[in-house]
């Protein structure tokens, strides 16, 4: 595996570990596709450091536990736009 590439998985997973941020805000950061980063902290990260890779999983199981209230908040913000709007 090259350097650069086990830099970045072990920067993404401190960032994570850091912010708690999703798989998708650590992409946007670092400039690379919500794939890159799955497959850096999952897969990459096991076979460079298991202990960091450990706890980014328990961040990760957070961020899929939460999945569902973070859509459904998103969907409410979004009507509540529209509604404003459409009183004014």
């Amino acid at each position: 595996m090259w350097e650069s590439i086990r830099e970045r998985a072990v920067e993404e997973a401190r960032f994570m570990l850091e912010t708690g941020c999703t798989v998708r805000a650590c992409a946007a950061k670092f400039g690379v596709s919500k794939s890159t980063v799955h497959k850096d902290v999952t897969e990459r990260l096991a076979e460079i450091d298991p202990a960091l890779c450990e706890r980014v999983g328990r961040v990760l199981s957070v961020n899929l536990r939460e999945r569902h209230i973070r859509g459904g908040n998103a969907t409410r913000c979004k009507y509540c736009q529209r509604r404003r709007l459409l009183e004014k």
